[in-house]
């Protein structure tokens, strides 16, 4: 008799059973704030618990044999914990912000290139001293530093020590509804203030003050910029993406070149990630196996590509992508080369546990969270999905076999994506069939020109070789997304949502491949409790009459919105799709289920610059004008004042009283604060948008 031995999938893949437990602990953390006292407390009960456990009778240990399992989870928890709290800067010994008063001088050193932005240079410094008086104090943490762009100023490099005593500015949200948490996600890159310093503000200490192991890192990078810039034309963003496809160098690509990618379904090309080390993983081999010393020795070929991984890594960066990558292929190689049995579920596990433990905070990093569910989906659906439709035709199977990897990829990706981003690429397969074919030949022909660059007529032949395909993806992104209905924008989705989304999803494709009808069962249930989420939010939706102001820099943004249609009032700018418009007005608009854009509403009237929409009325004041003081003052809700106009708070208060002023971004921060004073003489409420957000009146009855 034949007897067929399944082994657990959960024995399979042993660092799944210990990722667990350490996610646990770098949630509990970030959300209870564990004191160190605590945790020492927890790791020590459970380390003592697993002692005694130990030297219990063997018969009393394999009768509790799982409660073994659980204190060693214990542990993994308060190891967890315990990372989470030192990886946050705040609770150094010497971290900068417990000792920082506005009198005191900062000795920082740069630690990155700095990057031109429009009107100056940002760049990423390292605290070492602070100054106050004749006392010098040794400090830690880092910070963001922008220097205004001046020809007379001194020349600022990677390595740079300098010295300065101008405050420092928190960093902070827009505070916009629906917006990107800037300030979270700064503060996981231990970032918490930003200077803005001018040519007298600083002193230049010393130069080069850094490792020449990066020095020669940025020094590669460099050269690799320079080459394509020397070789590639500016227009038609052919060095923008030849510098994002190669290196991940994206200072010089057009945003909205980059939001046309997002909208085909296609961003992730021009982002270093795991398609780019799969690439030249595959190039490694490929030459590696052809070598003649090399190819005889599997520990010196395993060497030497784990070796120009990293160093391609490390040349792009080492950005929170391209180190999942690495990490996740090193794990990859090492078990497939030297465990036959080697699960790749464990293997992808392995390298999630390590680049938490090196960094807990990746776990809210979205190309983090998208990288493994990607590969996931990949490693679980691509080969059934593939086999799920047979072709005999050799060329069509492998378009066939192509288009299955997207497929995986973005079935377990979508419910995410739509999380973050608020659409849908309708057209992700046609496009990606296309773009990551040329991607792939493109990056390939790249390499020979920076290998080859000093022989004239190979550079000139690749060089023009790479335009014209850089040219001809371009071309063909930009008129897939022109195609209507390409792109399925503005939806609604929460974290609530999501989770059901993600149980339609998983449960449909396990009842799928494993034949399980309670399975799909369970995929409709959560089918059916999603549907009544959207419902009972449209419901909501349909009820609402709200003024929303925006903090946008330098610009007017208001819409009036009575259900799900509103009108807006603003600069021209933001009137048309783009980064702006994206940025800090469709999160907004997303989230409070705005779908129709009104030009002439008929739910808002207005007389010059008095709004009445519904039961609320606003006044925009936003050039010089005078008020003639009337006996009864007239009643409005919102007094906005924008665009910097001369005025004084008590005149205009001569003729109208409002409940409250508002000051939107496009005034300058030192009339706001002079505005404010004159408020708060009169005992009037207000709200400065630039400082506290945007301002929201919900009017609903």
């Amino acid at each position: 008799m034949k007897i067929s031995l399944v082994i657990p999938f959960w024995k399979t893949a042993p660092f799944i059973r210990l990722l667990l437990p350490l996610i646990a602990g770098i949630l509990v953390q970030w959300y209870a704030r564990c004191s160190l006292s605590s945790i020492m407390i927890s790791c020590s009960f459970f380390c003592a618990a697993i002692a005694v456990f130990h030297y219990l009778p063997l018969s009393v240990r394999y009768k509790f044999r799982k409660l073994q399992g659980l204190l060693l989870h214990g542990v993994i928890m308060s190891i967890a914990l315990f990372i989470g709290r030192q990886k946050d800067g705040r609770h150094q010994l010497h971290w900068y912000g417990n000792a920082y008063r506005d009198s005191v001088s900062l000795i920082v050193t740069i630690n990155e290139p700095p990057v031109q932005k429009a009107r100056s240079l940002k760049a990423e410094a390292i605290v070492e001293q602070l100054i106050s008086g004749d006392t010098m104090q040794t400090a830690s943490g880092k910070m963001i530093l922008y220097f205004l762009s001046d020809s007379s100023a001194p020349v600022i490099a990677y390595g740079d020590r300098i010295i300065f005593s101008k405050p420092l500015q928190v960093i902070k949200n827009s505070g916009n509804p629906g917006a990107f948490d800037y300030r979270r996600y700064a503060g996981f890159q231990q970032l918490y203030h930003t200077v803005y310093l001018r040519k007298n503000d600083y002193r230049v200490l010393s130069k080069n003050n850094q490792p020449v192991f990066q020095q020669w890192l940025f020094a590669a990078r460099d050269h690799i910029i320079f080459t394509l810039q020397k070789h590639l034309p500016e227009k038609g963003n052919v060095q923008g993406i030849a510098e994002a496809l190669l290196i991940g160098y994206k200072a010089d690509l057009d945003k909205d070149l980059v939001q046309a990618y997002s909208n085909a379904g296609v961003v992730h090309i021009i982002a270093i990630s795991g398609l780019h080390l799969g690439l030249i993983y595959i190039l490694l081999v490929w030459l590696l196996d052809r070598a003649p010393l090399i190819k005889r020795s599997k520990l010196l070929k395993v060497m030497l590509v784990l070796l120009f991984l990293w160093l391609f890594s490390l040349l792009t960066g080492a950005s929170a992508s391209v180190l999942r990558s690495a990490v996740m292929f090193t794990c990859i190689i090492i078990g497939k080369n030297y465990f036959r049995q080697a699960s790749i579920y464990n293997s992808l596990a392995a390298s999630a546990f390590l680049l938490l433990c090196y960094d807990p905070f990746f776990l809210w990093d979205v190309g983090f969270q998208l990288s493994y569910l990607a590969v996931y989906g990949i490693v679980w659906l691509q080969k059934p999905i593939y086999h799920a439709w047979y072709i005999k035709n050799k060329w069509l199977s492998k378009i066939w076999e192509m288009a299955a990897v997207t497929i995986a990829a973005q079935l377990i990706t979508f419910p995410a994506c739509l999380f973050y981003f608020h659409q849908f690429p309708n057209l992700f397969l046609l496009t990606n069939l296309v773009a990551v074919p040329l991607s792939t030949l493109i990056l390939f022909i790249e390499i020979i020109l920076v290998t080859f660059s000093r022989i004239p007529l190979l550079a000139t032949i690749t060089a023009r070789l790479t335009e014209w395909l850089i040219q001809l993806m371009n071309y063909l992104i930009t008129k897939s997304i022109a195609i209507p209905y390409s792109v399925t924008d503005n939806i609604f989705s929460t974290a609530l949502t999501t989770y059901l989304l993600y149980g339609v999803v998983l449960l449909c494709c396990a009842g799928w491949l494993n034949k399980n009808k309670k399975l799909l069962m369970g995929s409709m249930i959560c089918l059916v409790a999603m549907t009544a989420v959207y419902s009972a939010a449209d419901i909501a939706a349909q009820k609402q009459q709200k003024v929303i102001i925006y903090n946008v820099p330098k610009c007017q943004a208001i819409d009036l919105v009575q259900g799900m249609d509103y009108h807006f009032i603003g600069d021209s700018m933001l009137s048309k799709d783009g980064q702006l418009q994206n940025f800090h007005l469709k999160p907004g608009r997303v989230l409070f289920h705005l779908k129709n854009r009104m030009n002439n509403w008929r739910q808002a009237s207005h007389y010059k610059n008095l709004w009445q929409c519904g039961k609320s009325s606003i006044l925009i004041v936003d050039s010089p004008l005078s008020f003639a003081p009337l006996e009864n003052r007239i009643p409005i809700d919102i007094l906005l004042i924008s665009k910097n106009p001369r005025l004084k708070i008590p005149g205009i208060t001569n003729a109208f009283r409002p409940s409250v002023v508002v000051f939107d971004g496009s005034n300058s921060l030192w009339k706001i604060t002079q505005w404010k004073r004159e408020c708060e003489q009169l005992l009037l409420r207000n709200f400065s948008v630039a400082d506290e957000g945007a301002f929201i009146l919900d009017t609903t009855d």
